[in-house]
């Protein structure tokens, strides 16, 4: 006899209705267990990855209510971020491989597709589609509770808002200033699972160091405000553009994406003039910490939409400012272009001012060498610059040409240093990010200030000890996960 395991199926799910025997109601007499899994985006269908996870969960909540146990298993689905309003957008403007997919791997009838410029109705239809597959899989669900994550949900919204307003009383959640990184088409913070690229890139402090330009301000910027005491010049990109950017009593000098970039990290910026790069080339500027007098030269290797669009060089400890140096040395043809005397670069001495365990003054020197890097094109750069920055900011020592901060490790000053250039107005700071990141709506973000705005306050010791501690009790399998977990919570900011 051949059994119809579907006809099988099909009779113990209706009983199981029937019976309402996943229907769980509130019972003082009976432990209780809740039993739940990451909601899945309405984006799309269901596929076998919520079908792998859900599984081991339904078996688990089934165990557990053969023990005795009042388990309540609810299902929802996931309506909230740019997921969902991101592929919309997409549809909106006929992102054809986007449409391609729904129409030939989703199997969504093309009348319908064309409604998908609505995000509610694209949720609606993926909801409806994945609640008849869920049920077909005969999880042991208490469809009583289903909800999605929107304000299209009553009841969920105010569940988002009692849980906020518990947090608001522990004082979890504060009013203040904060860089995240912005979507400008979407005009709302991108978060991790709101990305096409960049899902795990986060926003860096730059330092722009201000180094006084006649009546203005060029600024260098840096991962490393150490550095300061060994720059021996400033880079321009010569094929960049600069604006002057005013500021409120001060005009500085970045590249045009720079400028763009800081109007949405500070206030009431203004772009009052234009400056060719061939005006500031072969000129010069002062070290705002030493009062050094050092030229601008030309340098290709500069990237104007990172930063500031202009670098300091320090050639003793960056392996990329040193053979820019040595490439400027041996092409008298480029310096004549730009009226750069060549006695000039003869003259550039690097300056050494970290002491590190296994290398000599020089490191950026000793690392072109040993790797044999020819000019500033070679790819291997950006290797030795991280080789050099990673082994200095964890082991080096500033040495006595470093001032105050003499005798302290590089790792240790970097945040005191920082405080302390901003309050002698020496330096200011600028959020980038370190990598490309997309919107679902596929326009680039950049970090942008948000002013006045409620955040949890995630950077909480307390609470964050809190955390740790329910980590630590937590049974969690595999074991190993337990540190990813830690390491998360240490992250958040």
């Amino acid at each position: 006899m051949t059994l119809d395991f579907g006809i099988i199926e099909e009779k113990w799910q209706k009983a199981w209705d029937e019976y309402k025997i996943f229907e769980a109601d509130p019972r003082k007499d009976v432990k209780k267990i809740f039993a739940t899994f990451p909601y899945p985006y309405m984006n799309g269908p269901l596929h076998v990855g919520h079908g792998f996870t859900s599984t081991r969960i339904d078996v688990y909540a089934r165990f557990k209510r053969m023990m005795g146990f009042n388990v309540l298993f609810p299902w929802a689905w996931h309506w909230t971020g740019e997921t969902i309003a991101g592929a919309s957008e997409r549809v909106k403007h006929n992102d054809r491989d986007l449409i391609k997919a729904f129409r030939d791997i989703d199997g969504v009838p093309e009348e319908l597709i064309r409604k998908f410029v609505d995000p509610v109705f694209m949720a609606t239809y993926y909801t409806q589609e994945g609640k008849i597959v869920v049920k077909r899989m005969g999880f042991s669900i208490d469809w009583r509770r289903e909800f999605h994550t929107t304000s299209h949900d009553p009841c969920f919204s105010r569940f988002v808002e009692w849980q906020y307003l518990k947090l608001m009383e522990k004082n979890y959640i504060i009013k203040g200033s904060h860089p995240v990184v912005w979507c400008p088409k979407c005009e709302s913070p991108t978060g991790e699972a709101d990305r096409l690229v960049g899902e795990d890139v986060a926003p860096e402090d730059y330092v722009l160091i201000k180094f006084k330009f006649n009546s203005k301000i060029l600024l260098g910027a840096t991962l490393r405000p150490e550095t300061i005491y060994g720059a021996t010049n400033l880079w321009i990109n010569p094929d960049s553009e600069y604006v002057v950017l005013g500021v409120e009593d001060e005009e500085w000098i970045v590249s045009t994406q720079a400028a763009e970039k800081l109007a949405h990290q500070l206030e009431n910026t203004r772009v009052v003039g234009k400056v060719s790069a061939t005006d500031l080339i072969g000129k010069t500027c002062i070290n705002p910490v030493n009062k050094e007098k050092i030229f601008i030269l030309p340098g290709w290797f500069v990237e104007s939409d990172v930063g500031s669009g202009i670098v300091y060089s320090v050639p003793a400890h960056a392996p990329f400012d040193w053979v820019a140096l040595k490439d400027l040395k041996s092409e008298p043809e480029i310096l004549r272009k730009y009226g750069i005397d060549p006695n000039i670069i003869d003259g550039i001495k690097p300056i050494s001012l970290i002491y590190l365990e296994g290398f000599g003054n020089f490191p950026a020197k000793e690392i072109v060498d040993e790797l044999k890097i020819e000019n500033q094109n070679d790819p291997r750069l950006d290797e030795a610059t991280k080789v050099i920055y990673r082994k200095e900011f964890h082991g080096g020592v500033l040495k006595d040409n470093c001032n105050e901060y003499a005798g302290k490790t590089v790792r240790d000053v970097k945040e005191v240093m920082i405080k302390d250039f901003r309050e002698k107005n020496v330096a200011s700071l600028m959020y980038e990010l370190p990598s490309q990141v997309v919107c679902r709506c596929a326009c680039s973000c950049i970090v942008k200030v948000l002013r006045n705005q409620w955040f949890l306050n995630y950077s909480d010791k307390i609470w964050k000890d809190k955390a740790h501690s329910c980590i630590a009790r937590a049974k969690i399998y595999p074991e190993n996960v337990r540190q990813w977990f830690n390491d998360i919570i240490y992250w958040f900011r």
